[in-house]
């Protein structure tokens, strides 16, 4: 239960915006940003290259050659690198700054030749950090933009080596901007069902005997499965944008692909809100077995302060010692007042019983 006990940091996370009176369009880089990385993907139905640490100038040449093209800029600091390719792709400058003004709520939007989606990546569950990636997709190509090193994409990367027959050889650009949201919406699986395991399993312990720790645990996992909420949530609108739009570079066959994305973020949605609701109800739980053990407690104190405030009573009278008080001198004295004491406490426990109060 270890990774149980870690709580999840606050971490509120503010879109930087231009300035007060900026051109639409500015782009103006966090100042924690990475530096910026290509690393271009080319494909054909006969074949694909891997280039890494790709230049401007290897990305102008493969668009002229190569039939599809998938760009993965890694790092938002360069911004004059941004410009280009959005001058190369030919990207709306007003989608760019949303691209580098990253915690973007997750959204949908159509140009003329293109289209614009972003959405929140898990970068390290351990910790609860998050990453935007965007994406803008057309007829021929696919540029994503990541804030660090780190993505879910490796499956993807091997689909597209194998040999053919392979879906993402001969389909458009379409596919493959569907099979890399997919890898992401899919990345969100594992920690959901890990975080459900620690519910269960917290249920568990709590049930058998309550503790304090599972309070602070049941808080930090319910304050991630809240930034979960918020970053799941607004996906289902975004992706229900893209299967009903009428975009010409998007097939009516890839929506139903996107329709099967559009049912797997439903079903975390609602994963997450159970879990929450899960959460809430345990909390409560925790809360009420707490005071019913502390109220059996205060009850066990009271019946035994009961019993001891008669027996008290009476030693104290015996105890004053006064000069004619008769029993002092009598030989059955001492055993006659502790037996009078203990049928007083016996027949005080016998009454307790029958009024089930024991």
């Amino acid at each position: 239960m270890a990774e149980a006990e870690t709580v999840v940091k606050r971490a509120h996370k503010h879109i930087r915006r231009a300035p007060v009176g900026a051109s639409p369009g500015t782009l103006i880089a966090d100042p924690a940003a990475r530096q910026s990385a290509l690393n271009l993907t080319l494909i054909s139905p006969e074949a694909c290259e891997f280039v890494d640490n790709a230049s401007l100038d290897d990305v102008a040449a493969a668009c002229e050659k190569w039939p599809l093209i998938w760009l993965d800029c890694v790092g938002l600091a360069n911004v004059g690198l941004i410009e280009e390719i959005g001058r190369i792709f030919g990207l709306h400058t007003l989608a760019l700054e949303d691209v580098v003004n990253t915690g973007q709520r997750p959204k949908a939007e159509f140009f003329d030749e293109h289209a614009f989606f972003v959405l929140s990546m898990i970068d390290d569950a351990k910790i609860g950090r998050y990453e935007q990636i965007s994406f803008f997709f057309g007829e021929k190509f696919v540029v994503t933009f990541q804030e660090r090193q780190g993505d879910p994409f490796e499956p993807v990367r091997r689909r597209i080596r194998t040999s053919n027959p392979s879906r993402l050889r001969h389909r458009k650009a379409d596919y493959l901007a569907y099979a890399l949201i997919d890898a992401v919406v899919d990345s969100y699986f594992p920690i959901v069902d890990a975080t459900g395991d620690k519910v269960d399993a917290i249920e568990d312990e709590l049930l058998a005997a309550p503790r304090k720790h599972h309070i602070s645990q049941l808080h930090g996992l319910r304050r991630a499965t809240n930034l979960l909420k918020r970053t799941i949530w607004p996906l289902r609108d975004a992706l229900t944008t893209l299967v009903r739009s009428d975009a010409s570079f998007i097939s009516a066959e890839t929506k139903v692909y996107f329709n099967d994305t559009l049912d797997h973020s439903i079903r975390l949605s609602e994963t997450v809100e159970s879990q929450r609701e899960t959460m809430i109800g345990l909390i409560e739980m925790h809360l009420s077995l707490s005071q019913a053990r502390t109220n059996e407690i205060i009850g066990v104190l009271t019946i035994v302060s009961a019993i001891f405030i008669p027996l008290t009573f009476l030693a104290g009278i015996w105890g004053m010692n006064f000069e004619n008080m008769p029993e002092l001198k009598s030989v059955y004295g001492y055993p006659a007042a502790l037996g009078f004491m203990a049928f007083v406490a016996i027949t005080l426990v016998v009454i307790f019983k029958r009024r089930g109060w024991l």
